[in-house]
């Protein structure tokens, strides 16, 4: 049963049905949002190690940003 989950017929019905749910105006910019959020993801799934090697290195190369001049 679980072999044929992904079968052709199967991934027409499920289009069927989020076209009937979500119509075909916002179809479109669900699948572009569905996407972008997988890559935000895939990104900080990979990137999770090397931005905590970054961020230490990032605040002592600026010592005299703008948030820390309150009082001038």
């Amino acid at each position: 049963m679980m072999d044929d989950l992904l079968a052709p017929m199967h991934i027409v019905v499920l289009l069927i049905v989020a076209l009937l749910v979500f119509g075909p105006k916002r179809l479109p910019h669900l699948g572009s949002d569905l996407a972008k959020g997988i890559k935000a993801f895939q990104q900080e799934l990979h990137g999770s190690n090397t931005l905590s090697a970054h961020v230490p290195s990032e605040d002592s190369q600026n010592p005299n940003s703008s948030s820390n001049n309150h009082g001038s």
